[in-house]
């Protein structure tokens, strides 16, 4: 039963997701704090106040309950605008891991060919025949 689960994590690249997820998790994690502790302080000081992550506009009328507690309708879009800069911040990371790990291979050169002068078909450089018309090729 370990040969197979072995065989499933290696044959189904079941580990590697993991790792990714693994990896993703901290790396959002580092980024997130990245933005949190370092750009959003750089943002605060050049915006008229500088707590605009707790930024929200005041909707209908504010109760307190019998603690004194009060409490306020309101839409945070100071939290939500945050949120999303954390997102883009991420996501930028994410890229540029991808396209530094997953460079494409580089591309073999074509096998050299001529052309059929009738059908313009692509034939060996060797070839006395056009594969697709059967036309003598003359040689290069």
């Amino acid at each position: 039963m370990l040969k197979e689960f072995k065989e499933f994590l290696t044959k189904s690249n079941a580990l590697a997701l993991a790792v990714g997820v693994i990896i993703g998790a901290a790396s959002g994690k580092v980024v997130s704090a990245l933005v949190a502790d370092v750009l959003m302080p750089i943002i605060g000081l050049v915006l008229p106040r500088g707590d605009w992550r707790d930024a929200s506009i005041n909707i209908g009328r504010s109760t307190v309950d019998k603690a004194g507690k009060v409490s306020v309708n309101a839409i945070k879009y100071g939290d939500f605008l945050g949120n999303v800069v954390d997102f883009v911040c991420i996501a930028f990371v994410v890229f540029l891991i991808a396209k530094l790990l997953l460079k494409p291979a580089p591309e073999e050169p074509a096998a050299p060919s001529q052309t059929c002068p009738f059908c313009k078909e692509s034939n060996a450089v060797d070839a006395t025949r056009c594969r697709a018309c059967t036309s003598e090729l003359k040689s290069a």
